[in-house]
């Protein structure tokens, strides 16, 4: 790839996503609803402080689910080399879950999975 061409693809990319923006900006409906400016467009008003602390339960919970769906993902490029790979491949998909199953049953030992 040549820098001229490198080039030509950073403008198309300008042209396209500026073009976007103006284009949206031209053609979407405006409101101006003094309810827009709200923090929460529902219309309702906040009850007492909304600067409130979180139990630190949904915080674990949250993260343990991001270890969790993260993961996964490491098990779409195991099951595309897994028959070319064979048996080393599934021994070691196999401590790969037996090391997820040792997170699990400590964060359910510790409560972290309670929904409080």
């Amino acid at each position: 790839m040549n820098a001229e061409s490198l080039i030509l693809f950073f403008v198309i990319a300008l042209v396209l996503v500026g073009g976007g923006i103006v284009f949206a900006s031209l053609v979407a409906p405006r409101s101006s609803n003094f309810q827009k400016f709200e923090p929460y467009e529902c219309g309702i008003p906040t009850e007492g402080p909304t600067w409130i602390q979180f139990h630190v339960g949904y915080y674990l919970f949250a993260i343990i689910f991001l270890v969790f769906d993260v993961e996964t993902v490491f098990l779409f490029p195991w099951g595309v080399v897994m028959k070319s790979i064979g048996l080393r491949a599934f021994i070691e998909v196999i401590i790969f879950f037996f090391i997820l199953g040792l997170g699990l049953l400590y964060a359910w030992k510790k409560g972290a999975l309670k929904w409080v």
